[in-house]
């Protein structure tokens, strides 16, 4: 059986937080539930768009991640773009040879080290990158929108927050955003 663990938290926790003088009621088990589902489906839908791109490609969301680090850093190392992923060597493999195979992707050595590859968009899978990051950026900056900016900025925090510890300092310097 399935056990959900919940959060004990002292009930006059929960009304106040003295020090900062803020509610902490979104830290009660319903809401927290409320914001895992909320992230669920704002997933589902904010990739909605690309996953349909992709299928008619014969692709998926692997490939799609591999298509926008890729596009983002050409001359990306495989190694790096496997650390990025945390998916297994084999698994990347299959990623990138389907790429190759659609013309999206391809592969040069390293100058200093001739085994390491280097992997650089095409011109179409720069066409296909581009394609899928403005839809997304369409429907984000659209809820960036509607939030306003102190909820972009919270919300950034909290996405922050979900990354592990050890991988977070890392994350946020590749993405330009510091700790």
């Amino acid at each position: 059986m399935l056990k959900i663990a919940a959060i004990y938290v002292n009930m006059t926790d929960l009304k106040s937080d003295s020090r900062h003088g803020v509610s902490l009621l979104y830290l009660r088990e319903d809401e927290l539930r409320r914001g895992i589902e909320l992230l669920f489906f704002g997933y589902r839908d904010f990739i909605s768009e690309s996953d349909a791109e992709l299928a008619a490609l014969g692709l998926g969301r692997a490939h799609h991640r591999a298509l926008h680090f890729i596009g983002r850093k050409p001359d990306l190392p495989v190694a790096e773009l496997l650390a990025i992923l945390k998916i297994t060597k084999q698994s990347l493999g299959r990623v990138l040879k389907d790429l190759a195979a659609a013309g999206f992707v391809e592969q040069k050595q390293g100058r200093r080290d001739r085994r390491q590859r280097l992997l650089r968009l095409t011109e179409q899978g720069e066409a296909l990158h581009a394609k899928l990051l403005t839809g997304q950026r369409t429907r984000i900056a659209r809820a960036f929108r509607e939030a306003g900016p102190e909820a972009v900025a919270g919300f950034r925090k909290v996405l922050a927050g979900l990354i592990s510890e050890s991988e977070r300092t890392r994350v946020l310097a590749m993405i330009g955003q510091g700790p």
